[in-house]
């Protein structure tokens, strides 16, 4: 099963960006998206930003786990 990380984007910079991903910094290739700036969240995989996520994919999201905790 692969597993993606959502995160916030906090700083762009080369072809890579910090986000934070529940107050976990990490450092991501943003290589595959266009328009990215700070404040958008991604999912991310394998380091990789794969996906912009809109503000209700962000919601749907965080219900869906808190409903399995």
């Amino acid at each position: 099963m692969c597993v993606g990380l959502q995160g916030k984007v906090i700083k762009i910079r080369k072809g890579t960006a910090v986000i934070d991903a529940d107050g976990a910094k990490r450092e991501v290739s943003v290589q595959l998206l266009d328009d990215l700036e700070p404040g958008d969240y991604v999912m991310v995989h394998a380091g990789t930003a794969i996906a912009k996520i809109t503000d209700d994919d962000e919601n749907e999201m965080n219900s869906v786990l808190d409903g399995l905790l």
